[in-house]
């Protein structure tokens, strides 16, 4: 004859609740974003008798992958070339919704006073028709839950290659690190 076992809604309820807490728990641990750079658009190209300098617009597909917006501060990004410092692309302030992706367009400017100094380099990179650069940026911001804001930042690396003559993107590494402030 089978055991007979007492039902309880309490213990039902309790365990839902266990379970329902456990998996928000587990979806709201704080994961790094995505940066993804899509295109390189030359606006400008300035020749003065002391310098030599490249706009460029930067086009980056970003995803905030967690369960909370975010706000961010405006900063800017360093791009080097063989080790140097080549210029610079300006993030502007702006914000971004959970679980979301946005493109960016940053209006970055290159020095080319700098990339004569790496004249042997950059000829060889064009002849190749590849050219690797690097870019570092470190983004700080906010991100709210409920009634909770905790400070964050990013830490970005980026090695991407690309064609110098049509300025496509070949390849490109991005590792990023998220930071979060215990207030």
């Amino acid at each position: 004859m089978p055991k007979r076992v007492n039902w309880s809604w309490t213990s039902a309820f309790v365990g839902a609740a266990s379970a329902m807490a456990a998996t928000a728990l587990i979806s709201a641990k704080p994961r790094d974003p995505t940066f993804h750079l899509i295109s390189i658009k030359l606006t400008s190209f300035k020749i003065n008798l002391s310098s030599i300098n490249a706009d460029l617009t930067l086009t980056v597909h970003v995803t905030n992958p967690n369960i909370a917006p975010i706000h961010y501060s405006s900063t800017t990004m360093s791009i080097f070339y063989d080790g140097s410092f080549l210029g610079s692309a300006q993030v502007k302030a702006g914000s971004q919704p959970p679980r979301s992706c946005r493109v960016l367009e940053l209006p970055a400017q290159l020095d080319g006073v700098e990339l004569a100094h790496h004249a042997g380099r950059f000829f060889a990179d064009v002849a190749r028709r590849e050219m690797a650069l690097d870019a570092k940026v470190e983004i700080s911001g906010t991100a709210k839950v409920l009634w909770w804001e905790n400070g964050f930042k990013v830490h970005v690396d980026c090695h991407v290659t690309v064609d110098p003559i049509f300025l496509d993107v070949i390849d490109q590494e991005n590792n990023s690190e998220l930071e979060i402030s215990v207030p």
